[in-house]
């Protein structure tokens, strides 16, 4: 089993940078594909990034392509998302996700364990 801890959310003004980061618990995080979904009030939960056990391959929903980058550090059982040049429709509560090792799922059926979540807010 593995339980997820995102943080790094907060408020930035457009065009601002915020980096999150999911500290995974357990042994097996290395074993687990790992994804970034989004949720904003009212709206289905979207996927976001998602990156393969070894970080060899990733994903990106293309509303984030070129903004957004995911990685992951297996030593220290964390998934990070660095967010960049953010926008107001940015704004959400945003959940990392552990799913499938060696193909990026973007579906959250895909996804097996998920954490609280952490609140993402852009001001225009």
């Amino acid at each position: 089993q593995v339980q997820l801890v995102e943080s790094g959310g907060g408020l930035v003004q457009a065009g601002g940078s915020l980096s999150l980061s999911c500290a995974a618990s357990g042994h097996t995080f290395s074993s687990y594909g790992m994804g970034w979904f989004r949720q904003a009030p009212g709206k289905e939960r979207d996927f976001v990034a998602g990156i393969t056990w070894s970080g060899s391959a990733t994903h990106y929903a293309d509303f984030v392509k070129g903004r957004f980058t995911i990685s992951r550090d297996n030593a220290k059982n964390t998934v990070y998302l660095q967010m960049n040049s953010l926008k107001p429709e940015d704004t959400a509560v945003y959940y990392c996700a552990a799913g499938s090792p060696s193909w990026v799922a973007t579906s959250v059926s895909e996804y097996r364990y998920w954490g609280q979540g952490t609140q993402v807010t852009v001001s225009s």
